[in-house]
């Protein structure tokens, strides 16, 4: 008797040359997108430069998609892609907030609020890293970036009131939410760290 097909899915060969490169290629863009962006705020006299900036902005947040893509879909992720996905993601979010305050289109202290949430949960993760404990990522600092990256675009391009909707009023409400959502997000990294270092066997021995 014949038997059927196994339908378990087969397993991925790790991935080799440009395929293995590829997502870490996309995650470092991301860093050069933020300069290039930077400069066009800076440098281009154009009443068109907030828009290009937006598109910019836009390819560089979608990277951050793309890089896990592939990295999953071509089993090439590696803990360097791990360790400077975040530290992408920082760059590119903290460059546009910084350029657009001096046009008072982000309040200093949200800015200021956001770095230092960012540094905080830098420092505990190098801690972690040096206990030997892992800390997984949490769906409210992933809600944090997707809001974050959902409201930059429109700060950037800084458009009119369409049909009496203020959109720039509505970006800066969902700003404040993301840093609503850091601060949560950060409470449960601790919380995290705490729980797994109380629970680690080699730190109770030590």
């Amino acid at each position: 008797m014949a038997t059927a097909p196994s339908t378990s899915s087969t397993k991925v060969s790790p991935a080799t040359g440009w395929r293995l490169a590829f997502p870490m290629w996309l995650t470092m863009s991301r860093m050069l997108l933020a300069a290039v962006m930077m400069g066009t705020m800076q440098f281009i006299d154009s009443p068109w430069n907030g828009w290009i900036s937006a598109a910019i902005f836009i390819l560089a947040a979608l990277t951050d998609w793309w890089d896990g893509y592939f990295a999953r879909r071509w089993n090439a992720t590696s803990n360097m892609g791990k360790f400077m996905d975040p530290i992408a993601d920082k760059v590119l979010v903290s460059t546009t907030l910084i350029i657009l305050i001096p046009d008072g289109r982000v309040h200093p202290f949200l800015v200021v609020l956001l770095l230092n949430r960012d540094i905080l949960i830098g420092g505990l993760r190098s801690v972690a890293a040096a206990e030997q404990l892992i800390i997984d990522a949490k769906p409210s600092g992933k809600w944090k970036t997707a809001v974050q990256m959902s409201a930059i675009p429109v700060l950037l391009a800084d458009p009119p009131a369409w049909a009496g909707v203020p959109i720039m009023d509505i970006a800066h409400v969902v700003l404040w939410l993301s840093a609503g959502l850091s601060l949560y997000s950060a409470w449960e990294y601790l919380q995290l760290y705490r729980s797994r270092r109380r629970n680690s066997p080699k730190i109770q021995q030590a």
